[in-house]
């Protein structure tokens, strides 16, 4: 059977059920009672995701929702995946705002707290940077303000932390944001997974709209949305005068262009979400 690892707490397992629910899988089962459930024919358990990348590169799991760091850290980023869009940060590298350096190479011959010990050592390797990795499973800013480490490695989401332990950012290493990732060759059910999940993530970003126009005025409705293909146009019963337009627009778009709808004549219009879009 298939193996899926999802998220088993926290913000990124609400995010990652509620992308699957619009998926159409239901999983409302997984997390109740307990930690793994089958849905049409995966078996999706629960885990952190750093555990789960690591089962990911150990061959035991067909696919995970994990995140760039956990990927990096196993050394498995250049496996295929699917960006999610949420759960967003930089990788940094940060020191105390009193330190001298100003770069990664000003680090060598010093200590490095991190979480992500493996991939901090071949990055410093990489740029032929001398340094002592220590992995941490707490809390970093705190080691590093008491003067434990010289630098740490860490996720920076808005920077608060940072800031309010007395810490700077010098250098992005790298960005990151929740995955889903698998093996190469997926079966079908990982395809599959793929194809819905990318539907969804589409659908997110639009909105079916429907609407009235004088049908001279659609050439200008196709300027108003440079990005659109051909919409839909349908006869309205005994109006000569008036057309139905149905087309898939951004949501952001729409909203800034109601205006210049109106302006062309536009009526009647309505907005409904999508829950799937596939190109």
């Amino acid at each position: 059977m298939t193996r899926i690892a999802v998220p088993s707490k926290g913000r990124l397992k609400e995010s990652v059920h509620a992308l699957l629910t619009q998926a159409g899988y239901r999983i409302g089962r997984i997390g109740s009672a307990h930690a793994s459930a089958v849905v049409e024919d995966i078996e999706f358990i629960e885990m952190r995701p750093s555990d789960a990348a690591g089962w990911l590169a150990a061959g035991r799991l067909d696919a995970a929702f994990i995140s760039t760091d956990t990927a990096l850290e196993n050394a498995i980023e250049d496996w295929p995946s699917v960006g999610l869009g949420f759960s967003r940060s930089d990788l940094v590298l940060a020191c105390r705002d009193d330190a001298p350096f100003q770069s990664l190479a000003d680090l060598s011959g010093h200590t490095v707290a991190t979480h992500l010990p493996n991939w901090t050592t071949r990055w410093f390797a990489e740029h032929d940077v001398d340094v002592d990795v220590v992995a941490m499973g707490g809390s970093l800013e705190g080691i590093c303000a008491q003067g434990m480490a010289d630098a740490i490695v860490d996720l920076r989401e808005t920077g608060g932390s940072l800031i309010r332990n007395g810490l700077h950012a010098i250098e992005v290493a790298h960005g990151c944001e929740a995955t889903f990732a698998w093996a190469a060759d997926p079966g079908p059910e990982v395809q599959s997974m793929q194809l819905r999940i990318e539907a969804a993530q589409a659908a997110q970003r639009t909105q079916y709209v429907m609407l009235h126009l004088p049908p001279d005025q659609l050439t200008k409705l196709e300027s108003i949305f440079p990005g659109l293909a051909a919409p839909t146009v349908l006869p309205l019963a005994g109006r000569d005068d008036l057309v139905a337009a149905h087309m898939v627009v951004e949501r952001a778009d729409l909203w800034s262009r109601l205006r210049d709808l109106r302006a062309i004549g536009a009526t009647g219009i309505v907005a409904l979400p999508t829950d799937a879009i596939l190109e």
